[in-house]
């Protein structure tokens, strides 16, 4: 019998095969009744008796709806109480989910995915039917998902037309074959698009669940989900609580029983909670992590990880007169002194950022930005000469809001920001802070006038950053648009290689500049030593309890 590893091979040279010859060929990445591996434990080694992973998130959660989410930490939560196509291991590799694997057809149009034998927390069986379900209802106006966009950059075909209301979500490239086979019709083909299956926004739901609670369906007790577990408790800026699904197709070899998030806004509150034993993972608040790595070696984990930190100049209809002007957007940018920011305030190894897509993600070249070659004396030179020509200085200073959503972190950088503005250009910055839902919901109305943001990755491609800025993104709340763009990143999606288009739109953002970088994350955690299977080879951090249990002391 192949382990997994030699038939992981197998299926991913006949991927590549399919790619490279144009044959149809039939991916199984794992045979269809096969269960993920037990815990390997070491030699010594003891299961914990309470198998309970309790963790800190920073803020409450929006949705628990796979189509409404929009947020990472939400993400997190529904990859454990729902289950998509394709999922990915510790990293980051593509691996089934509720899939088995798929069928390529030779014009790489046609995914025709084979479902496993799996059933709904309420024990009725999964269908290609509810995936059907979910994706025209992703797609759907009526839905309002911030994540209708989600299934033009898959490329499905009419999605575009179903996301605009031209044609009927039935329209939509997505059908039921049968009860197990469910096939996807691209409108061009796509190299990375098995990929994104993974992402929460494609999981499917359970018609009738909804149709019978309407928004209530998420709520404890009413949620049906085909998940490793279902959800048992949620408190509104408290807590969310999740346990093992009993029908979950891999439940024998699942071993964590319960899941906590704990809703921490204070990263300091949250470390103390996690010295305290309260917490088996909590995020190392900035500048800590050269004290805790040597205190704590190791509990203190760093890697990098997928999301960029920006703050969005706002160029709508909403926003100040002076930030229409490319000059002061620039400007403001320029005189942000990011080397202080990673070296002196963060100190967890980020990285100073002049561009978008993380300079880690899968085949990216980064771009070679004409201000990130400069040193701070220069840009801050340059952006005292810019600001000057917009019309600004000591006689009519400019005067601007900052907005960030709670966290002693992004406070932290915000007030340095507002010296480094102060100091160079004389600005007058406001600081503006708000819960996350509130800071959320500004940036979508245009209320704001620079706003703090971070984008983590999708999947692990740039297209993944740079989609978010074209005219069609449900994100892009800057109010850039720009028909260059736009086309640079349609052409990127036939070509084999897409950097040359990558290079040319990164050129374009720090030509208009809609956004200021700040930096590039990495993930600095602290982490009980009795948790394994923590992803820290995975760029996109993307992670499931099921995958991880606990030892005994």
């Amino acid at each position: 019998m192949m382990n997994y590893r030699t038939v992981l091979r197998v299926a991913l040279g006949a991927l590549l095969l399919t790619l490279v010859l144009g044959t149809p060929a039939f991916i199984t990445l794992v045979p269809a009744n096969s269960a993920f591996a037990a815990p390997a434990l070491k030699s010594g080694e003891k299961l914990a008796k309470e198998q309970v992973f309790t963790y800190r998130v920073l803020d409450d959660i929006k949705s628990f709806d796979p189509q409404l989410n929009s947020s990472v930490e939400g993400a997190n939560i529904l990859r454990d109480l729902f289950e998509g196509l394709m999922n990915e291991d510790p990293t980051g590799k593509l691996v089934p989910g509720a899939a088995t694997g798929f069928t390529l057809s030779a014009d790489k149009l046609i995914y025709t995915f084979k479902l496993r034998d799996a059933k709904w927390s309420n024990g009725e069986t999964v269908k290609a039917k509810d995936f059907v379900y979910a994706w025209r209802r992703l797609a759907n106006p009526k839905t309002a998902s911030e994540y209708a966009w989600y299934m033009e950059l898959m490329g499905v075909k009419n999605a575009n037309e179903v996301v605009k209301g031209k044609v009927p979500p039935e329209q939509l490239g997505v059908r039921a074959v049968d009860d197990k086979t469910f096939e996807v019709t691209l409108k061009s083909a796509l190299p990375y698009f098995a990929s994104m299956t993974v992402h929460s926004s494609t999981f499917p739901v359970l018609q009738s669940v909804i149709e019978k609670h309407g928004k209530k369906w998420t709520r404890p007790g009413n949620m049906v989900g085909n998940g490793a577990y279902v959800l048992t408790d949620y408190r509104s800026g408290e807590k969310v609580v999740r346990v093992r699904n009993k029908h979950y197709w891999d439940n024998a070899n699942t071993t964590i029983d319960k899941t906590v998030a704990l809703i921490i806004n204070d990263e300091s509150q949250a470390l103390t909670r996690y010295l305290a034993g309260e917490l088996d993972k909590s995020d190392v608040p900035g500048g800590q992590y050269p004290r805790l790595s040597k205190k704590y070696p190791k509990q203190t984990l760093r890697f990098p990880r997928s999301c960029s930190y920006i703050y969005w100049f706002n160029m709508g209809k909403k926003g100040p007169k002076a930030l229409k002007d490319v000059r002061v957007r620039k400007a403001l940018s320029y005189a942000v002194n990011r080397k202080i920011i990673v070296e002196r305030i963060l100190q967890g190894g980020q990285y100073e950022s002049y561009n978008f897509a993380h300079q880690k993600t899968a085949g990216f070249k980064l771009p070679k930005v004409g201000y990130a070659t400069w040193s701070q004396k220069e840009r801050d030179a340059k952006a005292r000469a810019l600001l000057k020509e917009a019309g600004y200085g000591p006689g009519n200073p400019l005067k601007l809001t900052l907005s960030y959503n709670t966290s002693e972190d992004h406070k932290k950088i915000a007030i340095a920001v507002a010296q480094f503005w102060k100091k160079t250009l004389g600005v007058k910055l406001t600081l503006a802070n708000n819960e996350w839902k509130i800071h959320t919901t500004n940036q979508k109305n245009g209320d704001f006038e620079i706003s703090r943001y971070a984008w983590c990755g999708d999947y692990n491609e740039a297209s993944t950053y740079l989609d978010l800025l074209t005219s069609y993104s449900g994100h892009n709340v800057s109010g850039f648009s720009s028909p260059e763009y736009d086309k640079l990143l349609a052409q990127s999606k036939k070509l084999k290689d897409p950097n040359p288009n990558y290079i040319k739109a990164e050129a374009i953002l720090a030509d208009v500049m809609p956004f200021a970088p700040v930096y590039q994350y990495t993930g600095v955690i602290m982490l009980n030593p009795t948790v394994r299977g923590w992803p820290v080879n995975n760029l996109m951090q993307t992670w499931y309890s099921r995958e991880m249990y606990k030892v005994a002391k």
